[in-house]
């Protein structure tokens, strides 16, 4: 089976390129010398275009990478929509514009009676390129994908860098992680090829690893000494499971575990075969990119960023309740009448504002738009120091210093911003 570069740079388009495999699928690919465009969503979006649309923006392309997918689902997209009926639109573009080649990332363990939501719809979408065989299909099926900026190297790095490593169920369970820059280079084969595409391929790592392993591995990468693990109660883990299905957001919930419990391994020889070498060991390929001090800081921050805005929406959700009467409503317009206001201005002020904090920290709350909350609740408090300037100056000066707070909490509000955006 040749692989050699063909004599010309192929046209190629990656759905899903501003995800994390989609970019270094697309850094990979532009270095061989390929012809890369990557439509956002805007432009291509497989669950809401039309299919004359869809058609229109792959011609003259000679091969389709599809990337996109969901962890879980989110406001106006499904797994299922995604994976199952956005890979049958997908097909149905490719031959209404004459495309010849589709390589289709899917998972290792999807199938139509898999245990989980997300490995059933991926495996819907690898039913129908399995039935589509006037297309030269290929169906990827990588085990966990580790590099900077995925989302399972977030979460065990994350892990990593606490003093005990909290253990992922009993520590056991089994993977076969493979870095991205294997997955790439595997990439980079199937497009350049002449002959026909293998149908499938099972993407995985050289040998299985235990979640504790990865764990480790990750640490060590990060330049930190071997630490214990901290073994977590299933009751307790299955908690966080709950929570993090009822949020929908998060790193954890009952599916990342189902797909956990169930391993993740596989036969890696054909990917060897196709990338005519083994691909790499873990740490052999975690260390030709070196940790950095941001790695380090990034995987401190991962759980203290949620933790920082939820922290600041409830602020600002207390601080309405206690304006609308859990303090002394005589206290406040005492407060207010201090500075000026009385009668119905005062009331306005008051009923306002709580109204105001209570809407900004509910936002908040449910992550919506956080950067623009953020700015309002930094204009709010500049609003509110203004007029506080003429309250009297044992308001800054008091030993728990009621305005100088403001100082803080602004900085700790630019910092959620930061993160969030």
């Amino acid at each position: 089976m040749s692989t050699d570069s063909p004599s010309s740079p192929r046209a190629v388009t990656i759905i899903g390129g501003g995800g994390f495999i989609g970019r270094h699928l697309r850094a990979a690919l532009d270095a061989a010398g390929h012809r890369v465009t990557a439509p956002g969503r805007a432009d291509f979006d497989l669950v809401r275009d039309e299919t004359a649309t869809l058609t229109a923006a792959l011609a003259g392309q000679e091969v389709v990478i599809n990337a996109a997918g969901l962890v879980r689902g989110r406001v106006g997209n499904s797994l299922e929509a995604v994976h199952a009926v956005g890979t049958e639109r997908l097909i149905r573009a490719c031959r209404a514009a004459g495309v010849p080649r589709l390589i289709h990332l899917s998972a290792l363990g999807a199938a139509l009676d898999g245990p989980t939501l997300y490995q059933r719809t991926k495996g819907h979408g690898e039913a129908l390129l399995a039935n589509s065989h006037d297309l030269d299909c290929c169906v990827l099926r990588p085990s966990v994908v580790i590099g900077r900026g995925g989302a399972s190297t977030a979460l065990f790095s994350a892990l990593a860098v606490l003093p005990l490593a909290p253990r992922i169920g009993p520590g056991c369970w089994t993977v076969q992680p493979v870095h991205v820059d294997d997955l790439a280079a595997l990439v980079v084969r199937l497009v350049s090829m002449d002959s026909p595409l293998p149908r499938r391929i099972d993407v995985v790592g050289p040998e299985p690893m235990t979640t504790d392993g990865l764990t480790m591995t990750l640490r060590a990468w990060m330049g930190l000494p071997p630490r214990r693990h901290l073994p977590v109660p299933e009751p307790l883990l299955h908690a966080a499971a709950a929570i993090g299905d009822r949020l929908r957001t998060g790193p954890v919930n009952h599916e990342t575990l189902a797909m956990l419990k169930a391993g993740n391994t596989a036969d890696p020889a054909p990917f060897t075969a196709i990338l005519r070498r083994a691909p790499l060991a873990l740490p052999l390929a975690l260390a030709r990119h070196p940790a950095s001090d941001a790695d380090r800081l990034h995987a401190r921050l991962y759980v203290l960023r949620p933790v920082l805005r939820w922290s600041l929406a409830l602020l600002w959700i207390a601080t309405s309740l206690l304006s609308f009467g859990l303090h002394p409503l005589e206290d406040s317009h005492r407060l207010l009448a201090s500075v000026g206001l009385q009668g119905p201005l005062a009331d306005l002020a008051l009923f306002g504002g709580a109204g105001l904090d209570l809407i900004l920290g509910l936002l908040l709350l449910a992550r919506w738009r956080p950067v623009a909350v953020g700015g309002a609740m930094l204009a709010s408090m500049a609003a509110f120091t203004i007029i506080a300037s003429g309250l009297p100056l044992d308001h800054w000066t008091h030993p728990f210093a009621p305005l100088l707070k403001n100082l803080p909490i602004a900085a700790a509000t630019l910092t959620m911003m930061a993160m969030e955006a």
